[in-house]
């Protein structure tokens, strides 16, 4: 598509190819009509160079994907080679790095195993490319629900706000209802269970699974509910005082151990559990809680690099190959900068005008402090009932001027620092900045971001089922 006309030559950075100023154009994306599917190559270049295309195409590709979706059973059998695909998390440009180390779609087997969306700034990418690839290769290229992959998550994170921002309501919803149609798991190779969470203790055999009405908005409890959200235990040896252990910090679901792991397997014949779900330093990792010598009973994978910006973690890819299992490790692509929360320019420059205002206000209560000490000066020699009046008067002027010394200082960190903060407010609960951390300036907020194990305890926190 061609890019955006510059007649005047005014662009600060004149090397940098500007995005496509039209839609893709429905010849382009669909090349051999609507009844075949899109050309995804192009739909890849065309959305990494910050292109967008029509309302209409999107809904299209949607319901498209998701007919292919519904015809799909709730737990898929593979053989491999395969490669597995852990959270994505709207990272697009990492997510094409992905594809060129996993090999090519044309000739490569893939299977996600969720969390596309939230977090990053490009879900809305990340989604139409992995249904175009899906639907021009049906039979190689699967994807698991996530537990992001719902309204409530999407509601409380940002993929909604993103949806709205490039398309509207219509388009979330369509895109909500082709995660309603995912399939839930995976055997692969006879011997792994492939899930986005974990096991649950509702879970006896595989057949519980197949049994499912998995065409839904997820529930608060119960299966479906866990092989979504429930967690391995944090420990050496996956020792659990109880076979399932309720997960409180997810606020949902539960934590499984070494017993409730191994109980499972034995009983299914199966060797081990895949999943995603947790952020990890490595891009994964390997729960050998029965010793080194034997294969990890669970394996997670995360395939999101320096995962919102601020974790400093690898993204990595498990490659099953002839029943060997090699793991790939990758770093972040860089991608283009968006404004946080897709701020217009208006509300970006907000916090630039407030630290205006109240310089403003100080420069006008700064000489109302100096009269006033005058006037205790000359008031020394009358009653001490007019001293105190105009000591606390005094006390008074110099206190609003610390307070606006203050707030100027939080509101310029504000303004110079909005970036690492809307992502250090993405990973505390609840969304809200640690008190006071504003006001101690830019190295503080970097401290506060700058441990992966800091940053994964918060995030598990925020990562709560919301009410």
């Amino acid at each position: 598509m061609e890019p955006l006309l510059d007649p005047l030559r005014d662009r600060a950075v004149q090397d940098l190819v500007p995005p496509p100023h039209r839609a893709l154009d429905r010849v382009k994306l669909y090349p051999r009509g609507i009844a075949n599917p899109p050309d995804w190559i192009v739909l890849r270049d065309h959305l990494q160079g910050e292109g967008r295309i029509s309302k209409q195409d999107c809904l299209l590709l949607i319901r498209q994907a998701s007919d292919v979706f519904r015809r799909e059973r709730n737990l898929l059998e593979l053989k491999d080679p395969v490669t597995v695909v852990g959270d994505i998390h709207g990272q697009y440009y990492d997510l094409l790095r992905l594809l060129e180390l996993g090999g090519d779609p044309n000739r490569t087997k893939y299977l996600f195993l969720g969390d596309y969306v939230d977090r990053g700034s490009f879900s809305i990418e990340v989604t139409l490319l992995l249904y175009a690839v899906k639907l021009n290769f049906p039979q190689t290229v699967y994807m698991l629900r996530g537990n992001h992959e719902c309204r409530q998550m999407t509601s409380f994170f940002n993929f909604r706000e993103e949806t709205l921002y490039k398309f509207d309501t219509e388009t979330y919803d369509a895109i909500m209802e082709s995660f309603d149609s995912l399939p839930l798991a995976c055997i692969v190779n006879n011997k792994f269970l492939a899930v986005h969470g974990g096991i649950s203790p509702e879970l006896m055999t595989l057949e519980d699974i197949s049994r499912l009405s998995r065409f839904q908005e997820p529930p608060r409890q119960g299966l479906y509910c866990d092989i979504l959200w429930s967690d391995p235990v944090d420990s050496d040896t996956g020792s659990c005082p109880e076979k399932y252990r309720v997960n409180t910090v997810r606020g949902c679901s539960f934590y499984f151990g070494l017993s409730a792991a191994n109980g499972f397997l034995k009983k299914n014949r199966l060797l081990s559990i895949l999943r995603a779900h947790e952020a990890q330093l490595d891009g994964y990792k390997m729960h050998r809680w029965s010793g080194t010598s034997e294969f990890p009973c669970v394996i997670t994978v995360f395939s999101a690099p320096n995962y919102c910006d601020v974790y400093n973690n690898k993204g990595a890819i498990l490659k099953f190959d002839n029943n060997t299992l090699n793991i790939q490790q990758f770093n972040y692509t860089a991608h283009p900068y968006i404004l946080p929360n897709f701020m217009g320019l208006f509300e970006w420059s907000i916090p630039f005008v407030i630290e205006k205002v109240l310089e403003m206000i100080k420069t006008v209560i700064k000489p109302d402090i100096a009269d006033s000490k005058r006037g205790v000066e000359v008031g020394s020699q009358v009653k001490k009932l007019q001293e105190d009046v105009r000591e606390a008067k005094v006390e008074i002027f110099r206190n609003k001027v610390k307070a606006v010394t203050k707030m100027i200082k939080m509101f310029k960190t504000l303004r110079e620092e909005k970036e690492i903060i809307m992502q250090l407010k993405g990973l505390c609960p609840d969304n809200k900045v640690p008190r006071g951390l504003l006001q101690q300036g830019r190295e503080a907020i970097l401290g506060a971001v700058d441990s992966f194990s800091t940053a994964k305890t918060w995030d598990i926190i925020n990562e709560k089922r919301p009410d």
